[in-house]
């Protein structure tokens, strides 16, 4: 870890003695996530962040966490003992400013979760480029489902919980681990705060290219991490990524491998999908483990059905609670969530947007609904699909869609004019392949198209990292 030396380093830590927590930028999913846990643990917790307003607002008000309004710097002068400073938090931030005058002890996110939730408890962690969300999720879930009472940290609302987080009586812990930076004073990959005694390992690709310069800076960062593993610990990693093949070799971890492959310690055996339900074999050292189902659409879910698998029969979990768990498993809101249906027109959510996302997720919709016409609505926002980086990719991952939609994306200013990604130009590509494409300037525009064109039967799948100006239920009230 690299402390800025802007504040002090002495002070980055977690006093003995806390009772008042401040959090800046308490409104982000994993702040205000974490909020709630340290309100849970008895603590006293404020908050601020620009950007106050409900839902996320509402909630924090109605757990008892006072919120203040925006930046500033009066608003430490109250001195907490801690101030824990979140990712989108810069140094010029006012409060930032006034931290340091008043020389008070901070930390970031992860050092919190790590000192506050993970401390004497075992930790699981979930970190990937893709599938992080999913699989920590239904890890969590089957741990609940046996009984284990987990305590969980995850960037997705389980729709079993109706909530990201929970502070369990259990052993164990699962968190999402994220190979995003931490803070603006430790540029460090959050994952790095964790010392997990399961690890499970699902994708390594380029990603974040606000943060990482290549898939080489990405593989280094993962690198880092897995060299730091215990050697008593486990790595569950999937065996169909080269990137993983070339890391695994490089952690003191026990490795197994999950997937396909024929030489894998767990390996998916005949899958079968029927509708939103899908039945697969699991093998284990070459034997059949057992026979589960899942109410989740997409091989993709199914692999991480399977890591899931390998880490609860680590944990020592029997097949039929294992069975059980993963039938009874509702999902996570913003994936594949079907949203609504009117006049015989469904509208699905779902959080894709790196090309490997969206590309399973549009062939696993088109697999679960094959009669249905799949109208396929891209909006490019992450600080990757924004710049020209994946331009060529996008165009190869829509072919299952029947009609596509892709929008401008909203923040292009943020990024170098040379750099930036063009909606314009990937529509145009995609007719070129054939496809029925169109380029729409904003969401108002996609709106009033699919008003018109589309008819009973369809199914619009909207994919986006963002709130997407709620064209979801704008689509459900006007179509």
């Amino acid at each position: 870890m690299t402390i800025d030396p802007y504040l002090d380093p002495k002070l980055n830590s977690i006093p003995v003695d806390v009772r008042r927590i401040h959090l800046t930028a308490v409104c982000g999913t994993g702040m205000g996530a974490l909020a709630c846990m340290l309100k849970d643990l008895g603590f006293d917790v404020a908050g601020s962040d620009q950007n106050v307003y409900p839902p996320m607002s509402d909630f924090l008000a109605a757990r008892g966490i006072l919120l203040f309004d925006g930046y500033r710097e009066s608003n430490l002068d109250y001195r907490p003992d801690l101030v824990v400073v979140g990712n989108a938090v810069s140094r010029d931030n006012p409060e930032a400013r006034r931290l340091k005058d008043l020389g008070l002890a901070y930390c970031s996110m992860p050092q919190a979760v790590n000192r506050f939730v993970a401390a004497g408890k075992t930790t699981l962690i979930v970190t990937g480029t893709h599938g992080k969300t999913t699989t920590s999720a239904l890890l969590a879930w089957l741990l609940y489902s046996a009984g284990l009472e987990p305590s969980f940290f995850i960037g997705g609302i389980l729709k079993n919980f109706d909530s990201n987080n929970r502070i369990g009586s259990g052993e164990f812990f699962v968190v999402e681990g994220d190979e995003y930076d931490t803070a603006f004073f430790d540029k460090g990959p959050k994952f790095n705060h964790y010392l997990p005694a399961v690890t499970l390992l699902t994708s390594v690709e380029f990603d974040h290219a606000d943060i990482f310069k290549d898939l080489a800076h990405v593989k280094r960062a993962f690198q880092g991490f897995l060299a730091g593993l215990d050697p008593k610990s486990v790595l569950i990693a999937f065996d169909g990524d080269d990137n993983i093949s070339e890391l695994a070799g490089h952690t003191p971890a026990l490795v197994q491998r999950y997937g396909s492959g024929a030489d894998s310690f767990w390996r998916l055996g005949q899958v079968d999908f029927d509708g939103p339900v899908s039945r697969f074999e699991v093998f284990k050292a070459g034997a059949l483990f057992g026979r589960f189902q899942i109410n989740m659409i997409g091989r993709h879910n199914l692999l991480n059905a399977l890591a899931v698998v390998a880490a609860a029969d680590r944990l020592d979990v029997a097949p039929q609670l294992i069975s059980q768990a993963l039938e009874a498993f509702e999902g996570i809101k913003r994936r594949q969530e079907l949203r609504g249906i009117r006049n015989n027109i469904s509208v699905m959510d779902d959080f894709a947007h790196h090309p490997s996302a969206v590309r399973e997720t549009i062939a696993a919709v088109r697999a679960a609904h094959p009669d249905k016409r799949l109208v396929a609505v891209f909006e490019p926002r992450t600080n990757s699909s924004m710049r020209d980086i994946f331009q060529q990719d996008y165009a190869r991952v829509f072919d299952p869609a029947d009609l596509i939609c892709i929008r401008q994306p909203p923040l292009l200013k943020k990024i170098p004019e040379s750099r930036r990604f063009s909606s314009r130009r990937l529509a145009d590509d995609l007719r070129r392949r054939g496809k029925d494409a169109h380029y729409f300037p904003d969401t108002d525009a996609i709106v009033d198209f699919l008003v018109s064109a589309a008819r009973a039967g369809d199914l619009i799948l909207v994919m986006s990292n963002g709130g997407f100006d709620n064209i979801h239920q704008r689509l459900l009230d006007n179509l």
